[in-house]
Order: structure tokens, then C-alpha cells, then sequence
């Protein structure tokens, strides 16, 4: 990993923009806070391009363009351009299609890009453009093998993103301190959760209070979940501490977060039984879902759709969620880092049998070949009352929003 040979190759191309740059760093929330603040720069009349990874199903889902998912044939001239500036330096599947979708936004008159970091920080592909605007969303466990074993190596290495003289978010209400010590070193603004930014709510609304700026009275965010507010709050403090260059209007705030979507994060599917989409894959993300299942009030049975990566924390992932689901259907999915299904069942069977009690109830384990198959035999099995979660890698949530014929 490094960022020397993606550099030689942006070198020969025109990605260059005079747009304002927000880069989005984090273990969990980048998606969200991606999507506010595409949202709100929108409905403030700003021309944005926003990079998003990975895709649920289609991989033009990974760029947007004023709103609009680009086009195949716009992606595949962008590929040859990068094609025949690489002159033989190797790139992986990111990188190539980090500097595509650079590419893309550089032609476009836009005011502002949203770029999502896919790994760590320093030494993502998404690094290589000076940001503007940084946030750092959360900063927890997951991807150790490449980011270090404890929250102040993955802290430090997210930091990278800061860039000196310039605005640095960090929205994790707990930060590490490496974080602090690194935008120290380099000179960075940095906006701390508590100190330089906050929010207060009540049952019907919720307020924004920033260094310079409140804003009251705005709506829940159209996202559901128990840390959209924190993720709208790092959002609403990067459009404040760019506010000279790309203002955004009280209206716009509120519009864009009433309106801003993204599948997979606690979405929940109309119809009964009820089901919820959550691509929780790490422990920090599985605390969350549990406690937005707990928020939902009473469902006689919990079914979940559950498959996962070998590389995750799986225990962890199953200790959070052993006492919220009652029914686990493991699922295999394609690729070699996939958990086998029948793997995974065992690490249920196994960690549940530590976490739940004789009063919360038994719990019934079955494998099934992939997730819509499971997810079908759910629904067969689930009663109008009960709940249905899909949960755990992206391709879990892909494979039954595809076998519905979602896009």
C-alpha cells in the first residue's frame, strides 16, 4: 500500500478542480454523512459530485453527478483515459477507479465534491486530493490487518485526511488522542465533537450549535438510526467552517436532510413483517444496530438474515446482537473472504449460548446457500408482527435488495 504510484499516475491527468473539497474518513457514518451533505449543498442550488464505496449492486452507484448516478458510458471513457495514462503502473480495482471518477468531476463545472475515504485514511486512494474540508465520522475496530490493532492506530491513521491551515472534523465523541496529536503536528483547524460543535433535541425537533452558528428547530433526519444526529451534526459543522466559500441556507439544511437517502442503513422496507436493511459488519456498527432494534418497540420474534466476511470480528458482531434476534438464518456469499454459512452458524450457536439467559428464549440456528434463498424461507416462516433484519457484509444486504428487484 502506498500512494506513490496512484500520484504518478494522477500526474498525467486532468483532476484538478477548483471545486470545494469535503474528504469523509471514518470507521462507520462516512455513507451518511456523505449523503447529508450531498444533500444539503444540493438543495442550496450548489453543482456537487459526490464518491461513494462500495456499491450495493450497480458500481455506477459509486458516483453521482448533481444527484444523478453516471452513466455506463461516461465510466467506461473515463476507464481508457486512465488506461493509457498509467503507461504500465500497477493500480488496484480502487485506485483505477478512484482516478475515473476524479476524472468525471474535473470535466464537470461543479462547486463542490464529497469524496468518501474507502480504507483508513493515509493511505487510501481518496488521499491524494487536498482536502478542503476533512471529517473524521467515528473511529473504531475494524480492518486491524491493515490499520492497526487498537483505536489510537486506526485513529492516527484516518487522521491523515487533515491537511494543515485547514478545516478538520473530528464528529467521534470519544477521540483518540493520536488523532489530536497528528492536527496538532500539521497545523490542522480541528473541530472537536463537545467543544467546537453539538446538538440538543427533543421528541419533535433538534438544533445544530456550532463555533459561529446555531441553527434550531430543523427535523429529524430522513436516516433512521440512534447516530444519524451525531453524523448530521459533523455534517452541518464542515459546511459551517467552509461557510465563506460555499454557503448553505437555513431552508437548504433543513430540506436536504429531510431528503437525503442511502440504502442499507437501517432502512426499513415497507410492509409487514417489517424488515430492516443494515450493513453493520463491525462491532461499533453492530452496537448501534442493537440499539436501534431496541428503539422499535415490541416484535414477538427476531429473524435475521445474517452473513459476514471472515476477516470481521464476528464474535463481537454476534455478542451484540445475541439477545435482540431470536431466529439466525447464516448465509454463505460469493468470494474467498467469505465466512462459510455453516461457519458462521456455528460461531452463533457458540456466542449465543454465553450471552442469552433461559428467560430471553432459545434460539434456532439454520444455513441456507445464499440470502435471498433465506430470505425467502424467512418470510415464509415469519408472522405479520415479527421483524426481519438483514445484517452484516454489503453483499448480504446486495442479495436480497436484488432478488427484489430494487435498485
Amino acid at each position: 500500500m502506498g500512494l506513490e504510484r496512484i500520484r504518478r499516475v494522477a500526474d498525467r491527468l486532468p483532476i484538478q478542480s477548483n471545486a470545494v473539497k469535503f474528504v469523509v474518513a471514518g470507521t462507520n457514518g462516512k455513507g451518511s454523512t456523505c449523503a447529508m451533505l450531498e444533500a444539503i449543498l444540493l438543495a442550496s442550488g450548489w453543482r456537487v459530485g459526490m464518491y461513494t464505496s462500495p456499491h450495493l449492486i450497480d458500481f455506477n452507484e459509486r458516483a453521482r453527478i448533481n444527484g444523478q448516478t453516471v452513466s455506463d458510458a461516461d465510466l467506461i471513457e473515463a476507464f481508457k483515459l486512465v488506461e493509457a495514462a498509467r503507461e504500465g503502473v500497477s493500480l488496484t480495482y480502487f485506485e483505477f477507479t478512484t482516478l475515473a471518477i476524479l476524472l468525471l468531476f474535473a470535466k464537470q463545472p461543479l462547486d463542490a465534491w464529497v469524496l468518501e475515504v474507502g480504507l483508513g485514511g493515509r493511505l487510501d486512494a481518496v488521499n491524494i486530493v487536498d482536502a478542503d474540508c476533512a471529517i473524521v465520522t467515528s473511529i473504531d475496530l475494524d480492518h486491524q490487518a491493515w490499520l492497526g490493532e487498537t483505536r489510537e492506530a486506526i485513529g492516527w491513521e484516518k487522521a491523515h485526511v487533515f491537511r494543515a491551515n485547514r478545516p478538520a472534523i473530528c464528529a467521534d465523541p470519544a477521540p483518540v488522542q493520536t488523532l489530536i496529536d497528528y492536527a496538532t503536528e500539521i497545523g490542522a483547524d480541528l473541530w472537536l465533537f463537545g467543544r467546537d460543535f453539538n446538538y440538543s433535541g427533543d421528541r419533535q425537533q433538534w438544533g445544530f450549535a456550532g463555533r459561529h452558528a446555531r441553527r434550531n428547530a430543523l427535523a429529524y433526519p430522513a436516516l433512521r438510526g440512534a447516530n444519524q444526529l451525531l453524523n448530521a451534526a459533523g455534517a452541518l459543522a464542515a459546511l459551517e467552517s467552509v461557510r465563506d466559500r460555499i454557503p448553505v441556507t437555513q431552508q437548504a439544511v433543513r430540506q436536504g436532510l429531510i431528503q437525503a437517502a442511502l440504502p442499507g442503513r437501517f432502512q426499513i422496507l415497507p410492509g409487514q413483517p417489517v424488515v430492516i436493511l443494515d450493513v453493520a459488519h463491525n462491532p461499533h456498527a453492530a452496537a448501534v444496530l442493537e440499539k436501534n432494534l431496541g428503539n422499535m418497540g415490541y416484535h414477538p420474534y427476531t429473524y435475521a438474515v445474517f452473513g459476514i466476511m471472515a476477516d470481521k470480528d464476528v464474535d463481537s458482531v454476534i455478542g451484540h446482537l445475541a439477545k435482540r434476534i431470536d431466529r439466525w438464518y447464516c448465509v454463505d456469499l460469493p468470494g474467498s473472504r467469505a465466512l462459510p454459512g455453516q461457519e458462521l452458524a456455528n460461531k452463533v450457536r457458540e456466542v449465543t449460548s454465553t450471552h442469552r439467559t433461559p428467560e430471553d428464549g432459545s434460539v434456532e440456528i439454520e444455513v441456507y446457500g445464499s440470502a435471498s434463498e433465506a430470505f425467502d424461507i424467512v418470510r415464509q416462516k415469519a408472522n405479520p408482527d415479527d421483524r426481519i433484519v438483514v445484517f452484516g457484509s454489503f453483499l448480504t444486504v446486495a442479495g436480497v435488495l436484488e432478488h427484489l428487484g430494487r435498485r
